[in-house]
């Protein structure tokens, strides 16, 4: 890529793609165009956007509209970083919208990028394409050598099947499509949903909240609720509608013996799954150091992105507790699901090409939760 090539970020108001753009932006590109659909641009991004970067309003479910865009606008290089993704209780709840959504994303844009000759695409995927009980750290060549974790099947079949378009393109046609696969990514402009989201922004919400309710912070709660509402609950309900449901996503106050007031934040699960996590600017920067360095014969089939450095999601959630500044204790729900029970990427090849993460997990914590703080 020179400075002047259009450069095409799909799903620009995501967490993965605004942090792309970003960095995109930071080493001096002048001609990106990133996509969006639901979100607006002006919550993610300053008012005052750089003559560098336009924005694009697509459905990317809708092939018409992806070829339009792509007849119009010729993209020479395109980051694929949008997908509907969410946690075990929105992949277990919307099944049908994640096979088909994701689906037809990765298809859509695929296809026109080789229609209309991009010079190169950068697939994202996720590590869930690997099967349920793959030998740990999971290498690349473990793909479809057994059953997927049921709770995210879906989207992960809607994930492996761009990797494959991506391939077979690259094989009949000559194309330049790379794929990536990154570990569980946290960051900036992340999705606190309580129900849509990934573990770790759930549980930085979760016990953020649940430090405002044992200091009785109601200002913070109500902030919170008004940018950030759960199930229409906001900032301007009775406190009793906040305090129900806060309870039911395991935010409560309850009496303890002696009649002492203690607080709880009940999370999903045994807290013993251990997951891998990647800071998402760390991400950003390995995405374009491979659109820029390398071809997809040199990559092959798809690479995997990660530390190589899992834990317990119960040592997550006590890091985030001292994060946050919470006091109150965690219990955990062993009648909800724990998903799969490992999943640490093999990231030997990607280190090979000369690229390891920067962020440590608590570094990237710390900025994750100034962040969500400040954006309420």
């Amino acid at each position: 890529m020179n400075k002047d090539s259009k450069i095409f970020v799909a799903g620009a108001t995501g967490m993965v793609g605004s942090s792309i753009i970003r960095k995109l932006l930071n080493e001096g590109f002048r001609n990106i165009v990133g996509s969006y659909h639901s979100r607006d641009p002006s919550s993610v991004y300053a008012l005052h956007l750089p003559h560098a970067l336009r924005f694009i309003k697509i459905d990317l479910t809708r092939q018409k509209e992806v070829e339009e865009f792509f007849e119009k606008e010729k993209p020479e290089y395109v980051f694929l970083a949008a997908a509907k993704v969410g946690g075990i209780l929105a992949n277990s709840t919307y099944k049908a919208e994640f096979i088909y959504d994701n689906t037809m994303i990765s298809a859509n844009v695929i296809y026109s990028a080789h229609k209309f000759k991009a010079k190169k695409l950068l697939n994202l995927g996720s590590s869930c394409i690997y099967p349920k009980f793959a030998s740990q750290p999971m290498k690349e060549e473990f793909l479809l050598t057994g059953s997927l974790e049921p709770t995210n099947e879906p989207y992960a079949i809607a994930k492996i099947s761009a990797i494959k378009l991506c391939r077979y393109y690259n094989e009949q046609y000559g194309t330049n499509f790379l794929s990536v696969m990154p570990t569980n990514l946290y960051g900036y402009n992340d999705n606190f949903d309580l129900e849509t989201s990934h573990v770790l922004p759930a549980l930085i919400r979760k016990i953020h909240l649940g430090k405002a309710l044992e200091t009785d912070d109601w200002n913070t709660i109500r902030e919170d609720l008004s940018k950030n509402p759960v199930e229409n609950i906001n900032g301007k309900s009775s406190k009793h509608e906040i305090l129900k449901i806060l309870k039911k996503y395991g935010i409560k106050k309850l009496k303890t013996q002696g009649s002492k007031l203690k607080t709880f934040v009940v999370l999903w699960g045994s807290g013993e799954p251990y997951r891998e996590f990647l800071f998402v600017d760390d991400l950003a920067e390995v995405c374009i150091f491979l659109m820029d360095n390398y071809n997809a014969k040199e990559i092959g089939e798809f690479i995997n992105i990660g530390t190589g450095k899992d834990l317990k999601i119960k040592e997550l959630a006590d890091l985030i507790k001292e994060i946050v500044g919470f006091r109150g204790e965690i219990h955990w729900d062993n009648s909800r699901p724990d998903g799969t029970p490992r999943k640490l990427l093999n990231v030997s090849k990607i280190k090979h090409l000369g690229w390891e993460p920067k962020v440590s997990l608590e570094k990237g914590i710390r900025m994750t939760y100034e962040w969500y703080v400040r954006s309420r």
